[in-house]
């Protein structure tokens, strides 16, 4: 139960971060490239695995981005995108 808290508590950090630092998009939804929440000084800070929670994110249909992982460098660019 603990670490589906923690898991909770990371997406809402995760959202809350992609609302911030994306760009509003026509349908509502707000897109970013992979760098931007990587190098993103506050989520650094308050995420343990930017990684685990974007793919645990992904997985609740919360975001949307190409692949199973990101990683820095190769996919600096790639979108993520926060469902509206």
């Amino acid at each position: 139960a603990e670490a589906a808290e923690g898991v909770e508590k990371d997406l809402l950090i995760l959202v809350q971060a992609l609302n911030r630092i994306g760009a509003l998009q026509p349908d509502g939804s707000r897109q970013c490239p992979y760098i931007a929440i990587f190098k993103d000084e506050v989520l650094e800070q308050q995420l343990e695995s930017l990684m685990g929670s974007l793919k645990a994110a992904k997985k609740r249909g919360i975001v949307a981005y190409d692949g199973q992982i990101l990683l820095q460098g190769v996919n600096d660019h790639s979108l993520i995108t926060l469902a509206p």
